[in-house]
Formats: C-alpha cells, sequence, structure tokens
C-alpha cells in the first residue's frame, strides 16, 4: 500500500460546506459557489505514523472527506455546459487516484478567527491534523460520486458520520472547475472535497477509525486507524 503520493504534494486544497447538513450542523451560511482553503502538507499523517496531536486549550473536531490525488496539470477547467456525465470523465481522468483524509480542525480556534474575520490557516494547519489513507487506485472507486465516508470515535456504532458523495452540493467537476478557475493545479496536489454531517470532538484518548465503501464493500487501501494524544509545544489557545 502506496504513501508515496504524499512526498509530491505542494498544496492540499479543501472545499468548505459542500454537504448541505454539515452547513446546518455548525449553522453556517449555504455558499452560494465552491469556496477552498489550504492545508499545508506538513499537516499531513501517514497510516502508522500517530497519533494526532490535540494542542492544548483546543476544542478538537474530525471530519472525514474524500481526497482526489491529482495526476495531471489543470488549469481554467470548464465544466458548466457540458452534460454532467462527461464533466465527471473529464475531470475524473485528470485524477490519479484517491484517497480518505480526515481534515482536523480546532474549532474554538476556528470560530474566534471567524468572529474576526481573519484566514482559518492556524485552526487548520497543526502538524498531524490531516490524517490520511493509503493511496486507492481508481479502478477501486469506479464512481467517486457515489461512495460512502464513515468515521466512528472508539467504536461508535452506527458511525459518528457515514454518507455518501452523492449529497455533494457541488459535485467534483464544479470544484476542480473552481480551484483550477484560481490556481493551476499540479501533479502530487490533493483535493479534499468536503465532510458530511455528524462532525464532533475528540479528546486524548480517543480512538478515530474512517474509511471508504464502493458498491457497499469496503475499500482495504481506504482504512484509517489512529489514536488522539495531548500535543506538547509552546501553543496553547487564548481566546482574546
Amino acid at each position: 500500500m502506496s504513501t508515496a503520493f504524499a512526498e509530491k504534494c505542494r498544496k492540499v486544497v479543501c472545499i468548505g460546506r459542500n454537504y448541505f447538513d454539515h452547513v446546518l450542523e455548525l449553522n453556517n451560511a449555504r455558499p452560494s459557489q465552491p469556496f477552498f482553503f489550504l492545508k499545508p502538507p506538513s499537516s499531513m499523517l501517514l497510516p502508522g505514523n500517530g497519533p494526532i496531536l490535540a494542542p492544548k486549550g483546543v476544542n478538537l473536531h474530525y471530519e472525514v472527506e474524500l481526497a482526489l490525488i491529482m495526476g495531471k496539470t489543470m488549469r481554467d477547467f470548464e465544466c458548466k455546459h457540458k452534460d454532467p456525465a462527461e464533466a465527471l470523465k473529464e475531470a475524473i481522468d485528470h485524477v490519479a487516484g484517491y484517497a480518505v483524509a480526515i481534515d482536523m480542525t480546532a474549532r474554538n480556534v476556528q470560530d474566534d478567527i471567524k468572529k474576526k474575520g481573519l484566514p482559518w490557516t492556524t485552526a487548520k494547519g497543526f502538524d498531524t491534523f490531516l490524517p490520511i489513507s493509503t493511496f486507492i487506485p481508481k479502478d477501486k472507486v469506479p464512481n467517486p460520486a457515489d461512495v460512502t465516508l464513515f468515521l466512528s470515535v472508539n467504536g461508535r456504532h452506527p458511525p459518528n458520520q457515514k454518507d455518501s458523495t452523492n449529497l455533494m452540493m457541488f459535485p467534483i467537476p464544479e470544484l476542480l472547475s473552481a480551484i483550477s478557475s484560481v490556481m493551476t493545479i499540479e501533479p502530487g496536489d490533493i483535493v479534499l472535497t468536503g465532510t458530511p454531517k455528524g462532525v464532533g470532538s475528540v479528546v486524548p484518548g480517543d480512538h478515530i477509525d474512517a474509511g471508504l465503501e464502493s458498491d457497499g464493500a469496503a475499500i482495504e487501501e481506504s482504512k484509517i486507524s489512529v489514536d488522539v494524544a495531548n500535543k506538547g509545544g509552546i501553543y496553547s489557545f487564548k481566546s482574546n
């Protein structure tokens, strides 16, 4: 199972608010078009390299997402006037494969930053804040627009998060069009496509399992299994 894709990643582009029920659960405004932010590649946590480290004073939230591992350069990708099936086919032609990722978020940090109208980077960019699975070949995910993401904390059943990517408000071609209209998507870049409902807190001592199902079957390469622990260092969140 390969994690070589991580060495080629120059940027991680994350789509926000792409599942309606997730927008509702956080009392956010529904976007009229895709919007995105960046996480640093240094936030990636590869399989076997845990735990997730919770900074002092942080309310740490999980958000499971389908990750696109990009394989071709993409610039000004146009999909607006194309048949949806053809647009998806053209978009996926630029994708090398997939992964499951967890966009860990310092939620109280993010809320504080949003009130001040400042960028979210601090809330999203800590080391270990992007647990990611091994590379999933494209043939294991014949239709990325209809696969099921799931995440469970401490073995919870039913899972804390479990929903299909067919609930995305903005489909994959629209996401890649929005990003590539602003910045060139390069081979090795990672695109996170948004999280479904069910996000919540974890604390040191918790354990997270996540993955992907296609046609009702779990994909072995998609599995994430990681603990949460305290982070040392000088950072400590205090609201000003």
